[in-house]
């Protein structure tokens, strides 16, 4: 049995064929694989299969400018220059589309590779008498008919590529993350793109001939694809997408010859089921650890009634059967709440129950604050108080500082909601050194004055100066301020908010 898995495996290694074949696959993969990389994080895949459709016409126009001009069968230099030509103006034709019209990069890539290709086929079928092209061996290729001449345009191709690549590694990862910030840096974006098209052209140009249109958009994108769900480091994503690819084209060979079976098709096979097992098992980014995630994943609504009844606890331990008893929710998911909220920092746990910890104080707060908003809000506009509890508990949730904060400001800054309880400041007004507006502000802060307003200038209120707040007067509607020297202004509702100060 042994002595059969081992010739299963070394016979093929002595076939000059296969040789040339893994040879020449382990090039074009390597450097499809680390190219495909920057064309997936810039979501360029459509462009790698447009290149690939469109090499048919400059191979065409390869085959006649030497058999008219020189009266000789075309031959790989000529096929890759006149397929790099065609790669050149498909992405001109692109560019300028996308550019006088109001048609989007994807439909015009869309449009021309379409255009270009059948170009190419219509030039086959007119000089069919000259150009003798398989348009099968084209689309499918013949990873196990490597020519000699195929692996010299490969090698020099992939040498040519990787040095680009590695020495303007930095111009492609900052442009392929944020262009906006590689653009307000001075690099010349547009110039880093155009070549990043020009090293994808000459990728899919050297290696089409050998491995066919369907292989190269395969080894462009899914070993890229596949290290991309393994990695947050392109420095580490490329060298995986090349390992993978080169394992692709291994194990597809093998799988050929095992199944005597088209080399191509085997090879892609190969990569598309590495792609399907590193989807399901990835330890981060895969479906069983999302899968994972999701079950042991805790509602936010109550993670933040949890928050909100350990805040009401006033700072004692509270128990988890305590907590499962006034939220009414089953003592195992109260339980599974508490180790991830635990596990996050919102909570410290001893013996005798759970307590917050400063992060959590600050999200209990803000909890607080909109559920008593809300209450506030909905005895302003109408509705009973026995109702209130139970309709602000289902909007307490909505507490964005965009929309709490609007709310507070309609409601005049109230500092009590209908039950008596106290409205909890912003989270700005509870920490020395926060700065909001003295109308956010409570009695016996004292604060320093930053900046004044045109509405509370008037007043004689300056900028640098530290005051007190004292209590509200004219039933909350205006806000005191102690001066140094024991004077008191009183600010309305606008002067309040034109006014913004740091606590000290």
């Amino acid at each position: 049995m042994f002595e059969q898995i081992f010739h299963a495996f070394a016979d093929p290694l002595g076939q000059t064929f296969f040789q040339k074949a893994l040879l020449g696959g382990s090039v074009a993969a390597i450097v499809c694989s680390v190219v495909g990389c920057l064309v997936i994080l810039r979501r360029m895949a459509f462009l790698g299969d447009a290149l690939s459709h469109a090499m048919i016409a400059g191979v065409a126009g390869g085959y006649l400018f030497m058999k008219l001009l020189f009266a000789v069968e075309a031959h790989a230099p000529s096929m890759l220059i006149g397929s790099l030509i065609a790669a050149v103006v498909t992405v001109a034709s692109i560019g300028f589309v996308s550019r006088v019209s109001r048609i989007k990069d994807d439909t015009a890539i869309g449009i021309m590779y379409t255009g270009v290709f059948a170009a190419g086929v219509v030039l086959v079928s007119i000089f069919r008498n000259y150009v003798h092209i398989d348009l099968v061996h084209f689309i499918m290729g013949d990873v196990l008919g490597v020519a000699d001449s195929d692996l010299w345009v490969a090698a020099i191709a992939a040498a040519l590529v990787l040095s680009v690549v590695v020495l303007f590694y930095r111009y492609f990862q900052l442009t392929s993350f944020d262009p906006i910030m590689a653009a307000s840096l001075g690099m010349p974006v547009v110039l880093i793109d155009y070549a990043l098209t020009t090293c994808v052209s000459l990728v899919v140009v050297s290696a089409v001939s050998m491995v066919g249109v369907i292989l190269v958009v395969g080894l462009l994108i899914t070993p890229a694809a596949t290290a991309y769900l393994l990695c947050d480091r392109l420095d580490r994503m490329m060298i995986l997408a090349a390992v993978f690819g080169v394992t692709s084209v291994t194990g597809g060979l093998y799988l050929c010859m095992w199944l005597d079976s088209s080399g191509g098709g085997a090879v892609m096979l190969f990569c598309t089921f590495q792609f399907l097992v590193v989807l399901v098992a990835a330890p981060r980014y895969g479906m069983l650890a999302n899968w994972i995630r999701r079950t042991r994943m805790v509602p936010q609504q109550l993670m933040e009634d949890v928050l909100a009844t350990v805040m009401r606890g006033g700072g004692s331990p509270v128990s988890m059967a305590a907590i499962s008893d006034y939220l009414k929710e089953s003592r195992d998911g109260v339980a599974g709440a508490l180790r991830s909220m635990v596990r996050e920092g919102l909570l410290s746990k001893n013996r005798d129950g759970v307590t917050l910890t400063e992060a959590g104080e600050r999200e209990a707060r803000r909890i607080l604050r909109a559920h008593r908003l809300w209450e506030t809000y909905l005895k302003h506009v109408g509705m009973p108080v026995a109702d209130l509890h139970r309709r602000a508990h289902v909007l307490e949730h909505v507490h964005d500082p965009e929309s709490v904060a609007y709310l507070d400001d309609l409601l005049g800054h109230p500092e009590h909601d209908p039950h008596g309880s106290e409205i909890p400041p912003t989270v700005n007004a509870c920490f020395a050194g926060g700065m909001c507006t003295i109308s956010e502000l409570r009695e016996g802060m004292t604060v320093r004055i930053e900046s004044v307003g045109p509405t509370a200038e008037r007043l004689g209120i300056e900028a640098g100066e530290s005051v007190r707040v004292g209590p509200r007067s004219l039933g909350g509607t205006a806000w005191c301020l102690v001066r140094q020297d024991g004077t008191e202004v009183l600010l309305d509702h606008e002067a309040a908010d034109d006014v913004k100060a740091t606590i000290v």
